[in-house]
């Protein structure tokens, strides 16, 4: 399986923060994010547990049962043959899904597939067996990110995962050495928060690791004076 870790990025590097409601860059920057995503015909995209609940929805809270249905610990395919995925990054299992599948940008319909450590609970797992959203388990408290995507090949037939994650989810996966490629989508702007995530971050109960390297693969200047960058891991 190919992964590439695709951000839209203010100049200095963050991934969200007051410069994404510019309105010149409400039209470039997801313009060209778009195009460039498009063009590496992913069949998934993965992003963390925050991104989706801003995201998709609206920090809605799951409705757990006290009365649930308690299910075998084990991955839940419920739809193998999707024509798009979304992979929610998803630990402890708290976005409240209320659908399995989601709508955005223009994309095909994305079968929502969660990610989900030993510590998720029996009722959160029989919330997503409600809603028929499938899930994978992968780690005890934290995600292993190569049984994830390895599961993810295996069960669904995954060839491209584009992980846009917060830092600390897209750090996780390039210190296990899983990101074949960066693209990074550049806009002109910065707003100097120091409170925003940049595009990787390591959390502190993972352990220190060289730094990583990465030699260019291509350049290119866009509308609105966006920048895409595309970067090769050098393994």
């Amino acid at each position: 399986m190919s992964v590439i870790c695709q951000l839209s990025t203010s100049i200095n590097g963050k991934i969200s923060g007051p410069f994404m409601a510019e309105e010149e860059q409400k039209i470039y920057r997801p313009r060209a994010y778009e195009s460039i995503n498009n063009s590496y015909n992913s069949d998934a995209w993965l992003c963390g547990r925050v991104t989706m609940e801003e995201g998709f929805t609206n920090f809605h809270q799951p409705e757990l049962k006290e009365d649930y249905t308690e299910y075998p610990r084990e991955d839940f395919v419920a739809d193998s043959d999707a024509e798009m995925y979304i992979v929610s990054a998803d630990p402890s299992g708290k976005v409240g899904w209320t659908q399995n599948y989601v709508e955005y940008a223009g994309r095909p319909d994305a079968h929502i597939i969660e990610i989900l450590t030993d510590k998720v609970s029996d009722a959160y797992v029989s919330y997503l067996r409600e809603h028929n959203i499938s899930y994978i388990f992968s780690g005890e408290e934290s995600i292993d990110c190569t049984s994830a995507a390895e599961k993810l090949h295996e069960l669904f037939g995954i060839k491209t995962l584009m992980v846009s994650g917060g830092g600390y989810v897209n750090w996780s996966f390039l210190q296990e050495g899983l990101i074949d490629e960066m693209s990074i989508v550049m806009t002109p702007i910065t707003d100097g928060s120091t409170e925003t995530n940049t595009i990787f971050e390591r959390a502190d109960y993972l352990p220190e690791i060289d730094p990583v390297k990465f030699e260019l693969k291509d350049v290119k200047r866009l509308d609105g004076d966006v920048v895409w960058l595309n970067y090769l891991t050098r393994k």
